[in-house]
C-alpha cells in the first residue's frame, strides 16, 4: 500500500514515513500544499495523510481541489487545529477522518487501516493484475501462469507503479521520486538498471507484458488482456 504524507514539519514527516514503513507500507513525503496536490492528483496513492497548515496551499484547498478533480483517495487530516469548525470544514470538504496532534501512533495506524479498507482493490484482494501478470502486494511476488518470481523492494515499487498506471507513460523523473524518494541522489541510470531487472523477470515468466521505452521521456507497459 502506498501512502502520501503532506506535512511541512520535516521531522514529523520523517517520523510518519518511518512509522508507515515499519508497518509495511510505502510512504512518500511532500512538504507543501502545492507539491502535495500535484502528487495526490496522480491517483497512485491508497491513503493521503494531509496537514491543514501548509505553505503554498493549505490542506483545505488541497482537499477541495482533489475532490473537484475526481480523486476519491481516502484522506486523513492530521493537524494541530482541533476547533470543531475546522473539523467540520475538513469533513464537509471531503476528508474521511480528522486526527489532531499530538496523536498516538497506534491510533494513527488504526485509522490508516480503516481507511484502506474503503478501497475495494485493497479490501477484496492484495493482488494487482495487468495482462497475464499478477502482483501479490503482501509478498512482492510476480506471477504469470504457473511461474513466479520474488521482487526486491525497488523492483516491486517500480512494477506496482507501472501496473497502477497501465498504459500511461511514466517519466524517469517520476520513477526516481516514487521509487527512490525526494532526498535520494539516484540518477537516470539507476532507473535503467531496475527496468532491465524487471524486463529479465518478465522474460523468465514468459509474460505478454512488456516495458516499452519512450525515447527521451520514460516507460510504459504494453500488454494484451489476459
Amino acid at each position: 500500500m502506498r501512502i502520501l504524507i503532506v506535512e511541512d514539519e520535516v521531522r514529523l514527516a520523517a517520523t510518519l514515513q518511518d512509522l508507515m514503513e515499519l508497518n509495511g507500507y510505502t510512504a512518500d513525503i511532500c512538504h507543501d500544499g502545492g507539491s502535495g496536490l500535484d502528487e495526490a492528483l496522480t491517483g497512485i496513492y491508497d491513503v493521503i495523510v494531509l496537514d491543514v497548515m501548509l505553505p503554498k496551499l493549505d490542506g483545505f484547498t488541497v482537499l477541495r481541489r482533489l475532490r473537484a478533480a475526481g480523486i476519491t483517495t481516502p484522506v486523513l487530516m492530521l493537524t494541530a487545529r482541533s476547533e470543531v469548525t475546522d473539523k467540520v470544514t475538513g469533513l464537509d470538504g471531503g476528508a474521511d477522518y480528522y486526527l489532531t496532534k499530538p496523536f498516538e501512533p497506534k491510533e494513527l495506524m488504526a485509522c490508516i487501516r480503516a481507511l484502506s479498507r474503503r478501497q475495494p482493490e485493497l479490501r477484496d484482494t492484495d493482488l494487482l493484475t495487468c495482462g497475464d501478470l499478477q502482483l501479490e502486494r503482501s509478498s512482492f511476488t510476480l506471477t504469470c501462469g504457473g511461474r513466479s518470481v520474488r521482487l526486491s523492494r525497488k523492483e516491486y515499487d517500480m512494477m506496482e507503479l507501472f501496473m497502477l498506471n497501465r498504459r500511461q507513460v511514466i517519466t524517469k523523473e517520476n520513477l526516481l521520486v516514487k521509487v527512490w524518494g525526494y532526498e535520494s541522489d539516484a540518477e537516470d541510470n539507476n532507473v535503467e538498471v531496475y527496468v532491465s531487472f524487471l524486463r529479465k523477470k518478465l522474460e523468465h515468466l514468459r509474460s505478454n507484458v512488456k516495458i516499452k521505452t519512450i525515447r527521451m521521456v520514460g516507460y510504459c507497459l504494453e500488454f494484451s488482456e489476459a
